[in-house]
Order: C-alpha cells, then sequence, then structure tokens
C-alpha cells in the first residue's frame, strides 16, 4: 500500500520568510522520519487545530504589504485559501473585501466551515491572493488559450467581476478544464471538465454560459505555502514558475532532499516481486496499464545513482528486487553466449538490453560485486549481434527468432547500447566492449550524429574520452551540445534529459582544459553562456517537481508527492519521467559540491 511517509512535505531548503518559523517541536519528533511525522499527522488529535491557528496567525503576519489593492469593477482584495491532509484534493476558501482584514476576515470563515464541515485537520495551507485581473470575452480567452502549450497556461479564471465563482490556475489544470486531450497541442476549453469541477466546488446549481460574447475574468496570483512543519515559503508569481516555492540559489541540501524525495517515490513502486507501478495520470488518480522492461532497467539505473548519494537502505531493497525481477522476468538466453531482454509483444530491444547492462553494471561498481559479471556479458554479446560491420546498430529484433523487426526506432537506442558497452568496459577492461563503441563512433561520426543532441550520446562520449582521449571524440561531444544551448535556455518544458546532457558535457569540458592540444577546441565554446545554461535548466527542472503546494490540487497528493511530472503530457507520472530528472539532479548536486571544494572551480571527471 502507497505510504503514510509521503504525509510529510518534501525536504527543502528553500528560502523560508524570516522569523515566522514555529516553535520547535519536542525532540523525540524531530528524530522521527519524514515517513513518521507524515503518520502522526494523518492520526493526531483535534488538539491540532492550535497548530492550525498559529499558522494562520503567521501567514496573516506575512501577508501585510504583499496583496496589492485591485481597482473597480474587480474587488479591492481577494484572498484564497487551499487545504488538503493529502488523502484529497485541495479544498479552497476565499474571501474579498476593501482591505486585507475584510478579505481575511471573510476568507478565514469559510475556511474554517469548510474544513469542520469536511474535519480536515489543514497538513497543507496555500494563501493565495489576486494581484492583476483583467475582463476578457470566452472567445477572447479562446483564442489567447490556442496561442498556450497543453496544461502551460498559468492564469486563473472568474466567472463574475465581484469574483463570486473563481478558479485558480492549479484548480483548472488539476481538473483538466482546459485540456482537450493528447492530440491538441495548445490550451483549450473544456466545457466538460470545467462543469464537472464548478459544481463539485459551488454546488450543483451553478451554471456556466460559455457563449463567445460573454465575459470572463483572468487574473494572476502570487502566494505562501504552509506545511505541517509551520515552515512559510513564498510562491512564485506570474510566470513559467508560478505557483511553486522560491528557491535561489539551489544548493546541495536542497538538492538532497528533493532526490531523497523522487528516489524514495521510486522505492516505493516497487512491488514485492520487484514490478514497478509504471505511473500515474495524477489530475484524477489513474494508474498507467502499461509496462516496459526498457524503463524499468534505465529507472534502475537512476535509483542506483541516487542510492550513491542518499544511502537510503530501503531504496537498496527496492532496486535488488527491481534487478532480480529483471532478471527473472525479461532477460532470455540464445545460443551459448548471448542474452536479450525480451519487451512486451516479443520485442527485443537494443535500448533494453543497454539499460540492463547500465543498471547491473553500476550496482556492480557500487558494491563490488560480479554477480551480474555473466548476464552482462552475454547481454553484450546479444548488443554485438545487433551491430553492423559499419558501427550501425539494428534497433529492434523479434524473440526468438532474432528476425529483424526494426532497423530503426529511435535514435537514443545507439547511444545507449555505446554507453553500455563503456561502462561495462570500466569493470572488465575487455577490449570487445570498447572496440565495438569505436566501430559504433566512427558510424556516429560520419553521420552526423551530434545533431541530435542526444543525453546518451553525451554520456557515452564521455566515458569514451576517459580511455580514448581522442580530439574526434571530444570534437563530437563538443559539438552535440554547443549550438543547443539557446534550447536548452528558451525551451518552455522541463525536458530534464537536456540536463543530463549538459553535465555530461561539463566533464568533457573540465578535461579538456586540462589537455595542451585541447585549448583549440576549447577556443570555440561559449563557456559562460554553457554554464549559464547548466544553471538555468538545473533550477527550471524544479517546476516539474510535485511540491506538495503542487501536488494539493490532484485527486490523490499523497500518491504523487515528492515525484516528478511532465506537465504538457497532463501532468503525467511515469518512472522514466523521474528517472530523468533524478539522473540530471543527482549529476548537478555531485557537480556544485565538487566546485565548491575545488580551488579551480573544475570539476573532475
Amino acid at each position: 500500500m502507497r505510504r503514510a511517509q509521503q504525509g510529510a512535505a518534501p525536504r527543502s531548503r528553500a528560502h523560508p520568510i524570516p522569523a515566522l518559523r514555529l516553535p520547535a517541536y519536542h525532540g523525540w519528533i524531530l528524530t522521527m522520519t519524514k515517513h513518521e511525522r507524515g503518520a502522526l499527522s494523518a492520526n493526531a488529535p483535534k488538539s491540532g487545530e492550535a497548530d492550525l491557528e498559529t499558522r494562520l496567525s503567521r501567514l496573516r503576519a506575512a501577508l501585510d504589504g504583499r496583496a496589492p489593492r485591485l481597482d473597480a469593477p474587480f474587488p479591492a482584495v481577494t484572498l484564497i485559501f487551499s487545504v488538503s491532509d493529502g488523502a484529497a484534493r485541495a479544498v479552497t476558501a476565499q474571501g474579498s473585501g476593501a482591505t486585507v482584514d475584510a478579505a481575511w476576515e471573510v476568507a478565514v470563515t469559510d475556511l474554517h466551515r469548510k474544513m469542520g464541515r469536511r474535519k480536515l485537520r489543514g497538513r497543507f495551507l496555500r494563501l493565495d491572493w489576486v494581484e492583476k485581473a483583467e475582463t476578457w470575452t470566452w472567445a477572447l480567452l479562446r483564442k489567447r488559450l490556442r496561442e498556450v502549450k497543453r496544461n502551460y497556461s498559468r492564469r486563473g479564471i472568474a466567472l463574475e467581476k465581484g469574483f463570486t465563482h473563481l478558479f485558480l490556475e492549479q484548480e483548472l489544470n488539476g481538473n483538466a478544464m482546459l485540456y482537450g486531450g493528447n492530440q491538441i497541442s495548445h490550451c483549450v476549453v473544456n466545457e466538460k471538465n470545467f462543469l464537472i469541477y464548478a459544481q463539485q466546488k459551488y454546488g450543483s446549481g451553478i451554471t456556466v454560459d460559455f457563449a463567445d460574447d460573454r465575459e470572463v475574468h483572468v487574473f494572476d496570483t502570487a502566494g505562501l505555502f504552509c506545511g505541517e512543519d509551520g515552515v512559510l515559503h513564498e510562491l512564485y508569481g506570474a510566470g513559467r514558475n508560478a505557483g511553486r516555492r522560491k528557491i535561489d540559489p539551489l544548493d546541495v541540501d536542497t538538492l538532497r532532499g528533493i532526490i531523497g524525495d523522487a528516489s524514495d517515490f521510486l522505492a516505493h513502486q516497487v512491488g514485492a516481486d520487484g514490478r514497478f507501478i509504471y505511473g500515474y495520470h495524477p489530475c484524477f488518480d489513474r494508474q498507467i496499464p502499461a509496462y516496459n522492461a526498457l524503463r524499468h532497467a534505465s529507472t534502475t539505473y537512476s535509483m542506483l545513482e541516487a542510492w550513491e548519494l542518499t544511502r537510503e537502505p530501503g531504496l537498496l531493497a527496492a532496486i535488488e528486487r527491481a534487478l532480480e525481477y529483471l532478471c527473472r522476468q525479461f532477460i532470455r538466453t540464445a545460443g551459448d553466449d548471448m542474452a536479450f531482454v525480451v519487451d512486451t509483444g516479443d520485442e527485443i530491444k537494443l535500448g533494453a538490453n543497454a539499460t540492463a547492462i547500465l543498471a547491473m553494471s553500476k550496482y556492480a561498481s557500487l558494491m563490488g560485486t560480479d554477480r551480474y559479471a555473466g548476464i552482462m556479458e552475454n547481454l553484450a554479446c546479444g548488443i554485438l549481434h545487433m551491430q553492423a560491420e559499419d558501427g550501425s546498430f539494428t534497433h529492434v529484433l523479434t524473440w526468438p527468432d532474432l528476425a529483424v523487426k526494426e532497423r530503426f526506432r529511435i535514435v537514443y537506442y545507439e547511444g545507449e547500447a555505446a554507453f553500455a558497452l563503456m561502462r561495462l568496459y570500466s569493470l572488465s577492461k575487455d577490449e570487445r566492449w570498447i572496440a565495438a563503441v569505436e566501430k559504433a563512433f566512427g558510424h556516429f561520426i560520419e553521420k552526423d550524429y551530434w545533431k541530435h543532441h542526444d543525453h546518451w550520446l553525451s554520456y557515452c562520449t564521455n566515458e569514451l574520452t576517459l580511455y580514448r582521449p581522442e580530439m574526434r571524440y571530444f570534437r563530437f561531444g563538443i559539438r552535440n551540445f554547443e549550438g543547443f544551448l539557446d534550447f536548452v535556455l528558451q525551451r518552455i518544458t522541463t525536458f530534464p534529459t537536456l540536463l543530463e546532457l549538459m553535465m555530461a558535457g561539463r566533464k568533457m569540458l573540465d578535461r579538456l582544459k586540462a589537455m595542451p592540444e585541447g585549448a583549440e577546441l576549447l577556443a570555440g565554446v561559449d563557456e559562460a553562456k554553457f554554464e549559464q545554461a547548466l544553471h538555468f535548466r538545473a533550477s527550471y527542472l524544479l517546476n516539474g517537481h510535485f511540491w506538495p503546494e503542487y501536488a494539493m490540487f490532484c485527486r490523490n497528493p499523497d500518491r504523487i508527492l515528492g515525484s516528478f511530472f511532465i506537465r504538457h503530457h497532463a501532468f503525467r507520472v511515469r518512472i522514466d519521467d523521474v528517472e530523468h530528472y533524478l539522473s540530471g539532479l543527482v549529476a548537478y548536486a555531485d557537480y556544485i559540491e565538487a566546485v565548491a571544494g575545488s580551488s579551480d572551480g573544475a570539476v573532475r571527471a
């Protein structure tokens, strides 16, 4: 059963508002795990209401000077509380008035009434205020939404000028009210979902007239969040970061907390048999029924990267169950020396063999064991079976006849395969593996694979140059990212693999600095822009983290708290989505920690 431990807000060193901490808990509570604290909170006696009042008083103190007064015809001040205990979607309470005090009194009264009716204790408490409002028509709203990427609308909607019936941006997105399905790339007004939630929130008597000429009012908010720990977090206002806590700078302690929470999430997706829960559509708490052996293996690899940092026993136990399930359920031998990962539909994917090796080799290097040595060698022989003389790879075979199903499916498979062979070479020093990688790189270079900007190829190039520090390989690695920096800086989606691409590139650049022959290559790199892009992308990934102030608007916040999501895929949380965020942020945490401890600011490979 999914975890009481998700009762606690993710660990974070986000900058809390100064001097607004609650009095310290008793020492025995401080020593509890976040899981135990969540369970304690969920079963706390009614006396916990005093804690709510203390947090409300601190929110009120922090509100002074923050909420602007709006001009007529809108209410001067409008405040919106959102509250959840983690098991269900947040309930909102609101109040408007001529002053902050007047709006506060109305909103707090509404909050107490709704919490009492639902017997809520207020584990997650959020306060928003309206900062700006505009009157449009539904026709204009629809037109503007067509210009916004799916699920990236960051504004609230009110049905009247007086804000009697309003919906925060998080409510709109959390209930798919502006979502038209995965075939429509932009936002749309989903009238069915809109009306369903409007009636859930305000009662079955409410109607919504969506006629083009009818007025509708859009607004921006800023806010504060207060979790059960009593720390207030300032939330971003309008923009791409809207609605989540401000964190600047992103430091190692904060990263360790985020990595711990995300890897903890993954560990709790692994069942007793070693199989993952593949993912969720969190808006309506629907489990994704599919499965994918490649992603099973690659996710396990990312969990090992996280374990190297956290050393959590529960995470390691989940990793070991997942590895055993991979071997037992998916790996099949062929002939005397080959093995393949056989996925759904009797497919043999080049990338699945590769990610299995990556997971097993990472486990072997961390644990100092040869437990999977034989399986890895057989899987590597399977990869060699799929490589042609010119260095290229066949992507998909069928089991058990090993017939070619697809010569090419997705470019990532080839980078994964080369990277896996390099990682195996690093353990065994068997020349077969690095010879195959060099042959593959001949093909990659000839066919300009750098144009794909593939993070797996970036990983592989970095690994290959550790053992073959040749300028042609470094040149390929630099070309893989150097013309891509504007994209890294501007891409609206979180795109977590961009951080992975950049982190591997950073390691190559640092090694080149120590090589006299690397000066010519380095001369063409705008390193200041590279650093700007790298740090920007790492911070931007926080917009895809399920902070409690985001998760509380989903149907089952505890289910996905601390994980990562893909906004334009309806906030999907899938194991491989979390994997890529995790891998990039683990590498970034290592990087900034190493920079802090390095006299010359360089990170060593």
